[in-house]
């Protein structure tokens, strides 16, 4: 049970506080939730919890219990607690119920009170597997021809919290053998991975990726992890380190796989030396799952079979809500991907300075982009055409 805030506010003991944070990154484990917000108000100090990828709000509390939360969570993540005017970064490492967890402390500074938001990472998710990624069979193919390659880049694409970081470090997995040495750099190291060298960013001591990526070049590496592709001077040293026999692999921030090359040529990356380089762009996002439980068929309505290219009178399913699902009527969250194989055709319009339509048009003539693989996954009745919404670019249905 959580403490009352008469308990929180006895200051003669920390206790209460302790076993709040506790109980609330337990229940937030339980739930799989990836971040929980502690916002003050004058009103309130409310905690949400982002499941599946959404904000809910969980718990309610006096205002005046704010600063004895925000302080024991600074204490507990070794922050300094008399500093209430600039943000703070830290961390905590926690085992509940036999399980590993790290959760990353940030503070900011607000009218009402320092909000916190705590990120949940669990430990046991740096151990999953390629084929546990959910990757359709042919993308993964093409993913482990990749990783295959003796040099070259590997992209991973996405918005935040599409599952990037995950895909990248079931690679190293799959690569992690004694006969290879592999570094990364990241920002922060989210999971530690045993045989990998793995250093962490620092802006404030001038430590950014280009500096990491040049520093771990020079420490004999096989295989190069870079947490993000970001600037033109990073995405230079990638090349290059590509070019001297070495794979590459990095995320970019694009809403698919060919945008990625745009990126990089937005970078001032030359052409020339991204066609001879890039080896594949898997792109990805995450859908909520319907619940099995209390999922709801109905008539897909007009704007739906517009968006899926069904016929009338075809069926589809909906959200509900229901106790296995906390009324939300999803329950978990499933990968969404669409590839870039690099093959010579695409080698080619590289080279020439070819728009994105036209390697598009080449490259999934004969494979599912986001749209249609979410698209399939509606008609499935795996998720819900609100889902799909989310992820479909504007295409035609006909590709579906």
């Amino acid at each position: 049970d959580l403490p009352s805030a008469d308990d929180l506010l006895d200051t003669a003991d920390d206790a209460p506080a302790i076993r709040l944070i506790n109980g609330i990154i337990a229940e937030a484990a339980r739930q799989g939730v990836s971040d929980i917000h502690i916002e003050p108000y004058e009103t309130g100090l409310v905690v949400r919890m982002r499941i599946d990828g959404v904000l809910r709000e969980t718990l309610r509390m006096p205002a005046h219990v704010a600063p004895v939360v925000v302080s024991r969570i600074k204490v507990m993540a070794r922050l300094d607690i008399a500093e209430r005017r600039v943000p703070q970064d830290g961390r905590i490492g926690l085992t509940l119920g036999g399980k590993l967890l790290d959760v990353r402390v940030s503070t900011l500074p607000s009218r009402a009170g320092e909000r916190v938001v705590l990120r949940i990472l669990d430990k046991d998710n740096a151990g999953i597997a390629l084929e546990a990624l959910g990757m359709p069979p042919a993308i993964e193919r093409l993913f482990r021809a990749a990783l295959a390659e003796p040099n070259g880049i590997i992209l991973v694409t996405g918005p935040t919290g599409s599952g990037k970081t995950t895909s990248l470090y079931a690679g190293l997995r799959l690569l992690n053998d004694t006969t290879r040495n592999i570094l990364t750099v990241e920002d922060p190291v989210e999971y530690a991975i045993e045989g990998v060298g793995q250093t962490q960013v620092n802006p404030k001591v001038g430590f950014g990726f280009a500096t990491g990526l040049r520093a771990i070049l020079r420490q004999d590496p096989d295989i190069v992890m870079v947490g993000e592709i970001r600037d033109r001077e990073t995405a230079e040293i990638a090349v290059q380190a590509s070019l001297t026999g070495h794979l590459v692999l990095s995320t970019v921030h694009t809403n698919d796989a060919v945008g990625a090359v745009t990126r990089m040529r937005d970078m001032k990356v030359e052409p020339f030396l991204l066609a001879s380089t890039l080896r594949a762009v898997i792109a990805q996002r995450l859908v909520r799952r319907l619940c099995e439980a209390c999922r709801e068929p109905v008539e897909a309505s007009q704007s739906a079979r517009a968006l899926l290219g069904l016929d009338p009178g075809a069926t589809i399913h909906e959200a509900r809500g229901c106790e296995a699902c906390n009324h939300s009527g999803y329950r978990g969250r499933i990968g969404v991907f669409e590839a870039l194989r690099v093959d010579d055709a695409v080698r080619k319009m590289i080279n020439a300075g070819g728009d994105e339509q036209r390697i598009a048009a080449h490259a999934f003539a004969h494979a599912d982009t986001l749209g249609a693989a979410a698209r399939a996954l509606v008609r499935e009745g795996v998720t819900s055409a609100e889902e799909a919404v989310r992820v479909a670019r504007a295409e035609e249905p006909a590709d579906a």
